[in-house]
Parts: C-alpha cells; sequence; structure tokens
C-alpha cells in the first residue's frame, strides 16, 4: 500500500515541480470570513435564504442523501428553527480556489434549551470564477450531545507560498485524488486502524455521529480502536485546488460494528505535505440508515 501511495505523489510531485512559480499564498481568514457572513445571512434571512445565497451552482448537502442545495432549498417554503454555528478548523488552498471551514453548531426549533440539537458541521468552498468569491461547494454534519469541552481553535493559512499554474494537468487532476481515495478505502478492508494510521495527518479530524469531534491522530485512532469497527468505502467524486495542495473526495461507506452494519455518506479533505503525498486532514460520516 505504502509503495502505491507513493507512485501517485511522484505522479503529483512531477506536476508540482513543472508549474510552480512564486506567489503570495490565499489568506485562511477569506474562508473564516465567508463562514462567518454565511451565519450572518442565517440569523438576517433565514437558514433556507442563507444557503440558496451562498450555494456553489454544484453545491450539495445532505438530507441524507446528496442533493443540491439549489433543489433542496428551492422547493421548501421555509426552514424552521435557528441555527447558529463557528469555524474551529479552517483550511485554505494557496491559490484560494478550495477551502473548508468546521466547527460546533446549534439548531434550535422551540425556546427552550430542551428543544436544541447539538453537533458539527463541514463546509466545503469553491472559487466562484464570474464572482471572484468563494461558494459553498459542500455541507455535512453529524448530531452528538452537548459537548463536554472546549473545542481547539486550528486555522492556519497554506504552508507554502508557491501557486500553481491553472493549466492543464497530464495526470488528471480529479483522478489522482479519486485514485488515493480508492487506495484508502482498499486499505480500510485490509486493516481500519492501519490505514488510518497510513493516510491521516497529525492535526486529522475525524468526525462520527454521535461523538464528539476527534481531533489529531492520537485522538482519532483511539477512537477507531475502541469502537472495533470496520469500513467498505466506495469513491463517487473528488476534486483538487490548482495550486495541487488541498483537494477533497466524497463517497459512500457501510460501517459493521458487531452485527449491525450502517450507511453513510462520507467528505474526506486531502492535503500534501513536506514530501508531497496527499493525506486526510478531515474526514466526516453522515449516517443515512441502518440494516
Amino acid at each position: 500500500m505504502k509503495m502505491n501511495k507513493a507512485i501517485l505523489a511522484v505522479a503529483s510531485l512531477s506536476f508540482y515541480a513543472l508549474t510552480a512559480t512564486a506567489q503570495k499564498s490565499a489568506s485562511v481568514q477569506t474562508v473564516v470570513k465567508a463562514e462567518e457572513d454565511f451565519v450572518k445571512q442565517t440569523s438576517r434571512k433565514g437558514i433556507k435564504e442563507a444557503f440558496l445565497a451562498v450555494a456553489d451552482a454544484e453545491g450539495i448537502v445532505f438530507k441524507p442523501e446528496p442533493i443540491k442545495i439549489t433543489d433542496f432549498y428551492g422547493r421548501i417554503d421555509k426552514q424552521p428553527g435557528t441555527l447558529t454555528w463557528q469555524p474551529k478548523f479552517a483550511r485554505i488552498s494557496a491559490n484560494g480556489d478550495l477551502a473548508f471551514t468546521a466547527g460546533p453548531y446549534v439548531y434550535q426549533n422551540g425556546k427552550t434549551d430542551d428543544d436544541k440539537v447539538y453537533g458539527d458541521y463541514v463546509s466545503l468552498w469553491r472559487l466562484d470564477a464570474a464572482t471572484n468569491s468563494l461558494k459553498l461547494l459542500m455541507n455535512m454534519g453529524i448530531q452528538h450531545p452537548p459537548s463536554t469541552r472546549t473545542q481547539l481553535t486550528d486555522i492556519k493559512d497554506p504552508n507554502s507560498t508557491t501557486l500553481v499554474a491553472a493549466s492543464k494537468d497530464p495526470f488528471n487532476p480529479k483522478k489522482i485524488i479519486m485514485d488515493n481515495d480508492r487506495q484508502f478505502n482498499q486499505g480500510l478492508k485490509i486493516s481500519t486502524l492501519g490505514a488510518y494510521k497510513e493516510f491521516f495527518t497529525p492535526e486529522g479530524h475525524l468526525y462520527f455521529p454521535g461523538f464528539e469531534p476527534m481531533s489529531g491522530i492520537d485522538q482519532s485512532l483511539k477512537f477507531v480502536a475502541n469502537q472495533a469497527i470496520t469500513i467498505s468505502g466506495e469513491t463517487i467524486n473528488a476534486g483538487r485546488a490548482t495550486s495541487n495542495d488541498l483537494a477533497y473526495s466524497q463517497g459512500r461507506a457501510r460501517i459493521r460494528k458487531g452485527n449491525i452494519v450502517s450507511n453513510y455518506n462520507y467528505l474526506r479533505v486531502w492535503e500534501m505535505d513536506g514530501q508531497h503525498r496527499w493525506n486526510i486532514i478531515l474526514e466526516i460520516y453522515s449516517a443515512i440508515e441502518n440494516e
């Protein structure tokens, strides 16, 4: 598995070395501000209108199956209740065309604390060339009991100050990420814990329904080991920043714990490390149903 991963890294590195040019990197505060403005719009306009205002043309939400944001919110009169959230974890690609934030949310459809629903969200943003602004490409969330700990803030600018020119990639950027995602899914079949050890970054965050977020490789590995789960994943889609430092993959998973098999959608965010290998910095599972 490590040998195949190295081959994929070489393909990415070759293109990276040929096209990199020294330019100023984007600021992660761009996506933080986009998320905070989204929160403000929700307060002013309501949930439906806020989602429609920030949606990418291809943006999707999971209800629980993936559906275009414009289709889902365009067909409902109004979504009741109030929704607030706060970005605590964020990254942006060096050229600013792909970014994400994640953090806690509270949804309330009533007047008492008993009416509150707690959880965490992940928002994936993509640059819209027509407006030169970030638009919401994917939004996925999990529910869990009220948090018992304060989430640490992990918001960082890109590590590299080099950009990759937006030109044709002979190695097909989407294919590279889909191949990495498939390789991770294949590794999960062999050893769930082993796959996470190889592909997760030290700062990797794992979001799983019913649990508070696992922050860092140690918490994530402990969760996977304690839950004694096996995962079978299917890659559906992927994309990559033209600066070749941030990417995402989306798919479906079947997770077995004992005799219970549950179906999930997943979203993974990938970043390139110092050795030009793709690793997972964020993974979130959204439940569909049990069998």
